[in-house]
């Protein structure tokens, strides 16, 4: 189980010395961290931060990977001005501190997103990622909104949505065996609920080894033994963007 003192499921990790390649722009009420490829292209990816925030380096970092490889990546702020957690906040503040983000509360936000990438970007086919606290908020999205095609959810947190599994779209789900905070029962439950109640395409993969945040927040070079679960965790999540895009 979590750390009563830590309660948060996010780790900091390793956070990247990383300046990105996109621009910051305003869409809408929100702001929103922007990257395109060099060609021109009609497919786009929602980033959700986790409660690090939008402006955390390792999510751009892989917003510009996706932009490598041919999407439109847009990282929008879901906590709309709030400030994002901090590693020197008092843990004990957490859970009220995240009471006022809700992951199942960013309809509105990702509305006016959509609307952007469409009006403004050209885009016609988008899916949605996004890590921990924006993992829950993907498995949110993939229950209602009609307008986007895929998703894939990193090491969010099933907890928040650990009753609802009729998702309208194909969705990849990325763990940690060894995560603190998503215990692997857990995951073998969220298993067995999309079994019997999900008529869509699902994947639910375990990394061996790996701990949360493993995706974005451990540099490849730290570990060794790490270097081809992050690999092919970004691979693998590439290749179902790819396949539903």
């Amino acid at each position: 189980m979590a750390n009563e003192s830590r309660p948060c499921p996010c780790d900091i990790g390793d956070k990247f010395d990383y300046g990105g390649r996109g621009q910051e722009v305003q869409v809408g009420h929100i702001k929103a961290y922007v990257c395109k490829p060099s060609a021109s292209t009609d497919r786009a990816v929602i980033v959700i931060h986790d409660i690090f925030g939008w402006q955390l380096p390792n999510t751009r970092y892989i917003a510009d990977m996706l932009t490598t490889n041919g999407y439109i990546a847009i990282c929008p702020d879901f906590f709309v001005g709030q400030e994002a957690w901090k590693p020197s906040n008092d843990w004990a503040t957490f859970n009220d501190w995240v009471k006022t983000r809700d992951a199942g509360k960013i309809d509105k936000e990702v509305d006016v997103v959509l609307k952007y990438l469409k009006d403004q970007c050209g885009a016609k086919k988008i899916g949605v990622i996004g890590f921990c606290w924006g993992g829950a908020a993907v498995q949110h999205l993939m229950l209602k909104n009609p307008h986007l095609k895929t998703g894939v959810s990193l090491y969010g947190v099933i907890s928040r949505f650990e009753d609802k599994h009729s998702l309208l779209h194909p969705t990849f789900f990325i763990f940690g065996e060894k995560d603190d905070i998503i215990p692997l029962e857990q995951v073998t439950l969220l298993e067995q609920k999309l079994k019997q109640n999900c008529k869509v395409d699902y994947e639910v993969k375990i990394y061996p080894g790996q701990t949360h945040g493993f995706v974005h927040r451990k540099r490849e070079d730290i570990n060794p033994q790490d270097k081809p679960y992050i690999e092919e965790g970004r691979k693998d999540m590439i290749n179902w963007l790819n396949k539903y895009l």
